[in-house]
């Protein structure tokens, strides 16, 4: 029963999460509908990169025991295939200055990723030590990752709007979190529970201020077209109101 209920949970996380990597589509069309990243940081989706690539490695049966640990595997490898796409389209549309950033911040996470993968491999030769290193090096990932919203949130207060935070971003996060906090529980692992401590309370922390701030619109710049316009209207004004003060001086 409780293996049963362990793997039920488990493939709810992976839908969960499934929605959760899917939901910056919307985002990234717009950027590509734009050809713009606008005010968009890359700095979430390369933290949630390094967290797939480590969490993968973890449920892999070279680390775990056989494939006690699948739904790792498979919800975290869809991660990956998402995130790399994401990071792709931001730096095909980021200034020169973006793309700088984006590489100067993902040649890090990747060999963090190539480091842990290689020690775990060489320097352990059982399933619990290479479990105890490889957790350990993915909870701290975990904490950069569940921690990397803050830079979001930091946006949203100070520009009093959530156009950066999307709201199904935000409730997916805390429900994946939600259900991958029991998964660990269940599993007695607290390697995959732990993080989960942090996602649930930054997910809510961040639905607060999504309803906070979700009336807050942003100015949308008037296009040429209404400018012309408005500036036909303005002449139209401005001439009648001449003519009226030419008639009304004559005798």
């Amino acid at each position: 029963m409780g293996d049963r209920l362990r793997l039920a949970v488990g493939v709810m996380g992976n839908a969960a999460s499934l929605l959760l990597y899917a939901a910056p589509i919307l985002t990234f069309a717009r950027v590509i509908r734009k050809r713009s990243i606008e005010e968009f940081s890359c700095v979430p989706y390369i933290v949630t990169l390094g967290n797939c690539l480590l969490y993968t490695w973890y449920g892999l049966p070279v680390v775990s025991c056989r494939w006690e640990n699948l739904p790792l595997v498979t919800i975290n490898g869809l991660g990956i295939f998402f995130e790399i796409s994401f990071i792709l389209v931001y730096f095909r549309f980021a200034e020169t200055r973006g793309k700088i950033k984006v590489a100067i911040t993902i040649i890090p996470v990747i060999l963090y990723f190539a480091a842990t993968a290689a020690i775990s491999s060489f320097a352990f030769h059982d399933h619990h030590h290479r479990k105890l290193f490889t957790g350990s090096v993915g909870l701290l990932a975990s904490v950069g990752m569940y921690g990397s919203p803050l830079v979001v949130m930091k946006q949203v207060i100070t520009t009093k709007s959530v156009e950066f935070m999307p709201f199904y971003l935000s409730f997916f996060s805390f429900l994946a979190s939600s259900l991958w906090l029991t998964y660990g529980l269940l599993s007695h692992d607290l390697f995959i529970a732990s993080p989960n401590f942090l996602g649930v309370p930054f997910g809510i922390i961040q639905l607060v201020l999504y309803f906070i701030y979700r009336k807050w619109g942003v100015m949308e710049e008037p296009k040429d077209r209404d400018l012309e316009r408005d500036n036909g209207e303005k002449s139209k004004q401005l001439k009648l109101a001449v003519d009226e003060n030419t008639n009304g001086g004559k005798c």
